[in-house]
């Protein structure tokens, strides 16, 4: 609409324009009228550039009407036709590639407007077991390191922190996705487009934040073009990874261009389950001398301090262990009957998962429960796409 109005602003003042020149014609004055409308004329033109380059810009910020139109294109994702069936079409965004599944089930599609803004939409958990086995090998890994698939080694960076950990099974998604995602992305950028926006529901979503950093850490490694504009909509996500990860995350998408959109009926974005230590403290923290200070006691305040610092620290780290067990070393060998050359990076002694960037809260009301009652047996009943169209509508 904004380039329809821009359009007959123009040819309106192209015509009045015109129409002087063509009285001016009619006295000797023309020669030194004619440069002043020339002038005039190039002015005008110039702005109606400057104002078509702005308006294909992607602006920072939270956007209602962008997000439901990524939810839109996000059930469409899901390639589900019966599903998709259930919602409208995307208006303004046309699907241009879908990939075939891959990795643990993992596909995602490729979409771009008549403003030349991409979309790169992931999508989320299948009712296949591998897509499962994707979110519950929860064990986590350092951001930065190696993993070996299909007979080759892949490098991944998605944060600078040392201490930085993520999910390890959505990176292994993510390592399949974006080897795909790359060389499709650069043509369009070849083709002139500046502007990409990341999406996913559910464990899209968690891939999304990863496929983000990915991006963000070759845009600075110059693997990436700098030109080109990152805006990310995690949907119904998951935690994707420990605090040092979101710290580094959130700093790079500073300013408005990454965004966590969360139910707050949805048991999903309060997974995976979080576990602190104390390890999981800056390096600067009061406990980290703790012992030493409790030696420093008398006797018997020195027996009961040790007691109770023992009861507070030792079951944080036991499971911790047996989450690194359980949800690490023994999921990885199923994940192996999937992808029987993958071999992991060593695991991250931490499972400290947070929530991760600017969240936007969708906050249920009497209506909502009226109509998405909380139940035991559909648990996914605040979870799927519909019930954040109908709180995103109430949203001010």
């Amino acid at each position: 609409h904004k380039f329809k109005v821009i359009e007959i602003y123009l040819e309106l003042i192209f015509t009045v324009y015109f129409q002087i020149e063509r009285q001016v014609c009619l006295f000797d004055g023309f020669k030194k009228h004619k440069q002043m409308i020339t002038r005039r004329i190039a002015i005008i033109f110039g702005l109606f550039i400057t104002s078509t380059l702005a308006a294909k810009e992607l602006k920072p910020g939270f956007d209602k009407d962008e997000y439901n139109e990524l939810t839109l294109i996000s059930t469409r994702s899901a390639a589900v036709a019966e599903y998709a069936k259930q919602f409208p079409e995307p208006s303004a965004f046309k699907m241009l590639y879908q990939s075939e599944p891959m990795g643990l089930d993992n596909m995602w599609d490729l979409w771009q407007d008549n403003r030349g803004v991409t979309v790169a939409s992931i999508r989320g958990t299948t009712k296949e077991a591998s897509s499962w086995l994707a979110n519950i090998y929860a064990a986590m890994v350092p951001a930065k390191g190696q993993l070996k698939i299909n007979g080759q080694t892949f490098d991944y960076k998605l944060a600078d922190n040392p201490r930085a950990a993520v999910h390890v099974g959505w990176l292994l998604a993510s390592t399949y996705l974006i080897g795909d995602m790359l060389p499709r992305i650069m043509k369009l950028h070849e083709e002139g487009s500046r502007d990409l926006i990341i999406t996913g529901h559910s464990q899209g979503g968690a891939i999304s934040y990863l496929i983000t950093a990915m991006l963000y850490q070759a845009q600075k490694a110059g693997k990436f073009p700098l030109d080109m504009r990152i805006k990310t909509y995690c949907s119904a996500a998951p935690k994707p990874g420990n605090l040092y990860f979101a710290y580094d995350y959130e700093a790079l998408t500073f300013g408005g261009w990454a965004f966590n959109v969360v139910n707050a009926a949805d048991w999903v974005p309060e997974t995976p389950i979080s576990i602190q230590t104390l390890n999981d403290f800056n390096t600067t923290n009061p406990f980290i001398n703790a012992g030493d200070a409790i030696k420093k006691q008398k006797t018997a305040t020195r027996i009961v301090l040790k007691h109770v610092y023992k009861k507070l620290s030792k079951p944080a780290l036991k499971a911790q262990k047996n989450y690194e067990k359980y949800l690490g070393k023994m999921t990885e060998k199923l994940i192996k009957e999937n992808i029987p050359d993958f071999i992991s990076p060593d695991y991250y002694k931490s499972n400290n998962y947070v929530r991760t960037g600017t969240t936007i809260v969708l906050m249920p009301d009497e209506e909502y429960y009226q109509k998405y009652s909380d139940s035991e047996t559909n648990i996914f009943i605040h979870h799927y796409h519909q019930p954040y169209l109908d709180l995103l509508e109430k949203l001010n």
